[in-house]
């Protein structure tokens, strides 16, 4: 959805490009002309930017933390063909959070924004260990949020542009398992959803992922729960609702109503189930 010619809220009115002036720069199939990877060394995220891209050349910014994941990152999408740079970018220093979202936007309009940044943690240490749970809350809600108030104002102010954010099915009902990390994607999942209400007036999209189990780089190690996908497979889910125009989804569809149930599952039952 490109801009609605309707006034962005919380922008005044001299920051915004006349109606005319607006660049409609995602065509009618929806694909974009650049992407902005928040957490650009993320197994989904990149993923996402290659399903994105359908065999075009994008121009992409990867924002991550400096090194040889993020070399990688790089290289493999410019191996692509993608004009490809790197912005140092760490979710706990949140100081420099305005600093990276100048840097990000510096050579032009972003199309897509996609958030893919967070950690998973040691379950049983995070309700244990106060510093470990407030790490892990900067990292997935804290950070999320301040990001995008950030990239809210700047897409308003550009007139046109999609949020893709990577929740996760572990916010929409905590379990003992892993609830803190559970916790951080309840918060993550209402801030975007809430966001993408209060972008609507100005046409400003916000797409809600919510993937299961992934089979990545954070997972690795761990048992594998049923409904298991692969990042490809979250990506290719993403780019449908990207472009569909669909608001949120499930990765893989079964776990929406997987996910209906067992929000309805009374407590002294749903205490008893081995997840």
């Amino acid at each position: 959805m490109l801009g609605s010619g309707a006034p962005a809220a919380g922008v005044p009115p001299a920051a915004r490009p006349p109606a005319e002036e607006a660049r409609p720069v995602i065509d009618a199939l929806g694909n974009p002309q650049s992407v902005l990877l928040l957490g650009g060394t993320s197994d989904i995220g990149l993923a996402t930017v290659e399903g994105l891209a359908d065999g075009r050349a994008l121009r992409v910014t990867l924002a991550a933390r400096a090194g040889g994941r993020r070399d990688g990152a790089e290289q493999r999408l410019k191996a692509a063909g993608h004009a490809v740079r790197s912005v140092d970018f760490d979710a706990e220093d949140t100081a420099a959070h305005a600093r990276v979202v100048e840097e990000c936007f510096a050579e032009g309009d972003v199309d897509v924004a996609v958030v893919a940044f967070g950690q998973l943690g040691d379950a049983e240490r995070l309700w244990q260990d106060a510093d470990a749970a407030a790490q892990l809350a900067t990292v997935n809600y804290t950070a999320p949020v301040a990001l995008g108030v950030r990239l809210a104002e700047r897409l308003q102010r550009q007139g046109h542009g999609t949020i893709v954010a990577f929740s996760s099915v572990a916010g929409e009902r905590a379990r003992r398992s892993n609830f803190v990390y559970g916790s951080t994607k309840a918060g993550f999942d209402a801030f975007y959803t809430g966001l993408r209400e209060a972008l609507r007036p100005a046409g400003i999209r916000v797409v809600v992922v919510r993937p299961g189990f992934v089979r990545s780089k954070m997972t690795e190690g761990m048992k594998e729960a049923p409904l298991a996908v692969t990042p490809e497979q979250v990506a290719a889910v993403t780019v449908d609702a990207v472009r569909r125009g669909k608001e949120t989804v499930w990765a893989p569809a079964p776990m929406r109503w997987v996910m209906s149930a067992l929000r309805h599952v009374p407590a002294p039952v749903f205490r008893r189930l081995p997840i």
